[in-house]
């Protein structure tokens, strides 16, 4: 006995796969334009991409990431206790590792973290400026780049090259064969950057909330709607405060969606006690399309306790971030300064974010020459290397780097001066490869319609051959 369409005339069965096969497609074309971020931002790319991406461990080491895990789009201090800076790393300003006590500070290659290491013999850190490591104390801040996977047999070298744009002053180690390089267009490569995350972030503070957020003292709850594939919330308040601790808790995300967190204050302190890193823990599970959104903050503080899951982004080139807290598991791309410091040993650790971010309205193309806007990166021109004479160290109370002169008054960057319509899906000019896939829906939709039209016509066709030989 036959059963189902195969019982019929066969030009209804090729009529029913054609509506089936063009079912995806139109719900392509329906929920819009997904992109990820192009590399060298966002996920892991390079052939050595791990396929599962470990808690924060001492080893064994984990394949390799070409994608940036640490973008500063200003100036990048090292103070008080600060312990690592994992994955690979472009600053165009200045690099000053001054810590309170001295000792090491790894970069690239780290202790503990993913275990995910930029790829051997690449550039690991790559700075615009100058980079300087106080010697002033008798455990002078010494600077590592590079290290030995000891789990290999033999043993093996992990090693890159130090990259810096005017001088280098102070002690530091290279794992052979890697190499201190002078080479101040090095940085060019990486300029650009600033002006996509700038937009990135314009983009993602103009889209509509799909949840809500309470803060009822003890935890803040982000509750989403069950639904969407990408999650927004726009919270203008801390969470927690320089003396009041809150943990942090998502509720109706569904699984797989992009969480967008759009803190839309001035002056933003992020205080929380949530976050193990932890493979069962829920914001571990979260982590990879996490994006905590910082668009017109000054000043950024994360402290408090945690292993912060999720990355970070903040779109003003004159904002200061402050990581305090033990442990910050994601990317952080930030298009102002970054200071690193805690008591304890604070590390940035390297995880990819692989969310899909929306796409907005058309804003001008990034040049790597400079624009009539002042850039806020200083230049060996403008902004004199720091040195333990110059830029003393910040003492333990201190919060926030000192922003050069060309930071404290940036004209507004193009996507911040006219901002574009939210909704809009005309992709902005990119100066990288884009491997989103966006460029897919109007292919997508052009190819439902083609089989949805030659369904119905082959529909149309077999009724009359059946009217023929009934």
């Amino acid at each position: 006995m036959r059963h189902g369409v195969r019982g019929k005339n066969p030009l209804l069965r090729f009529a029913v796969v054609a509506a089936l096969a063009a079912a995806p497609l139109i719900t392509m074309a329906a929920v819009g334009q997904a992109d990820q971020m192009a590399p060298p931002l966002g996920p892991c790319s390079g052939p050595s991409c791990p396929s599962q991406w470990d808690p924060p461990h001492t080893g064994p080491f984990n394949g390799a990431d070409a994608s940036l895990n640490i973008f500063v789009g200003g100036n990048y201090l090292v103070r008080q206790n600060a312990a690592e800076a994992e994955g690979k790393i472009a600053i165009l300003g200045n690099l000053d590792i001054n810590k309170a006590i001295g000792g090491a500070f790894n970069m690239g290659v780290v202790g503990v973290g993913s275990m995910v290491t930029p790829p051997n013999g690449s550039d690991h850190v790559t700075v615009g400026g100058s980079v300087a490591m106080d010697n002033s104390q008798e455990n002078p801040s010494r600077l590592f780049i590079g290290g030995t996977d000891f789990f290999a047999n033999p043993p093996a070298a992990l090693w890159g090259n130090l990259v810096y744009g005017t001088t280098l002053t102070g002690a530091y180690d290279i794992t052979p064969t890697g190499q201190a390089i002078q080479d101040p267009t090095r940085i060019d490569q990486f300029e650009p950057l600033r002006t996509v995350i700038e937009n990135d972030s314009a983009c993602m503070a103009q889209q509509t909330a799909t949840g809500t957020v309470v803060d009822d003292g003890t935890t803040v709850t982000f509750t989403g709607d069950g639904t969407s594939a990408r999650q927004v919330f726009n919270y203008g308040q801390n969470i927690g405060t320089d003396g009041g601790i809150r943990q942090i808790s998502f509720a109706g995300i569904p699984t797989g969606a992009t969480v967008i967190v759009n803190m839309t204050g001035s002056d933003v302190t992020v205080n929380t006690s949530s976050g193990t890193g932890a493979v069962d823990d829920p914001l571990t599970v979260l982590r990879p399309n996490l994006m905590w959104n910082f668009p017109t903050a000054t000043n950024v503080s994360v402290i408090g306790t945690a292993q912060w899951q999720g990355s970070i982004m903040t779109g003003n080139p004159a904002s200061n971030t402050t990581l305090s807290n033990p442990g910050t598991n994601g990317r952080a791309y930030l298009a102002g300064n970054l200071l690193q410091q805690g008591s304890a040993g604070t590390e940035i650790h390297n995880y990819p974010f692989n969310g899909d971010l929306p796409v907005c309205g058309e804003s001008p193309s990034p040049s790597p020459s400079p624009s009539p806007s002042p850039s806020p990166s200083p230049s060996p021109s403008d902004s004199p290397s720091p040195s333990p004479s110059d830029s003393p160290s910040p003492s333990p109370s201190e919060t926030t780097p000192e922003p050069s002169p060309s930071q404290t008054t940036p004209e507004p960057s193009p996507s911040q001066s006219t901002p574009e319509p939210t909704g809009s899906r005309t992709r902005p000019p990119h100066p990288l490869p884009d491997t989103g896939g966006g460029d897919l829906v109007a292919p997508a939709a052009g190819a439902a319609a083609v089989l949805l039209g030659l369904g119905g016509a082959v529909i149309a066709l077999a009724r009359r051959n059946r009217g023929r030989h009934s």
